[in-house]
């Protein structure tokens, strides 16, 4: 039996994403994914093992370019500053990678929980989640000397609920002013700080 051709994973990758974010995840097929790569359904199926697990691995490298970046962007600021380029990363992310943000901004990670995927793939799935209120535990202890469910769900508001209603869902990522709102609203919710213990 001849072995699979090598291909570059992220070629695969990058059709799976393109797919999903033009058609929605449905429309990732191996088939579909092959046309669109050339490389074969086999060498597809002995890189990923399943369609489930392609889709997955496509979301998780979103997630994780995702998290790469917030972290690179926190990691130049303290205090406020921290926060505001934590919310404001979506922007960002947007700007270096349009599908990717578009995949991880509106495909559930529950949506992509096939019965055949291994169990070290649903782990992967979970991470992202997991560094997130890393995170924001991180940035509570900075700014409030505590990171109870309290402090971190004033951290929630700023880099999850803000940058949600204000960028993604009215599709402002690139609106300069939509970003000042953010900022401000940030700050707001900053200098009143969370619910005390």
């Amino acid at each position: 039996m001849p072995r699979p051709r090598t291909h570059d994973p992220d070629t695969v990758l990058d059709a799976a994403e393109a797919l999903a974010v033009r058609s929605g995840p449905a429309a990732v097929t191996i088939r579909a994914v092959a046309a669109a790569t050339s490389v074969s359904n086999g060498a597809i199926y002995h890189t990923f093992g399943s369609r489930s697990e392609l889709l997955a691995r496509t979301w998780i490298r979103a997630a994780h370019r995702f998290m790469a970046l917030q972290a690179e962007l926190v990691d130049g600021h303290t205090g406020a500053e921290a926060v505001i380029a934590a919310a404001e990363a979506c922007a960002e992310f947007a700007a270096r990678y349009p599908l990717s943000t578009k995949l991880f901004f509106t495909v559930r990670r529950a949506d992509l929980l096939g019965e055949d995927l291994s169990e070290s793939v649903r782990t992967e799935l979970d991470a992202p989640q997991r560094i997130l209120i890393d995170l924001m535990k991180r940035l509570a202890l900075e700014l409030w000397d505590r990171k109870d469910a309290r402090a971190v769900d004033a951290i929630t508001t700023c880099i999850v609920d803000l940058p949600t209603a204000i960028l993604l869902e009215r599709d402002r990522l690139a609106d300069p002013t939509a970003r000042e709102h953010l900022r401000a609203a940030v700050r707001a919710v900053l200098h009143v700080g969370p619910t005390p213990r």
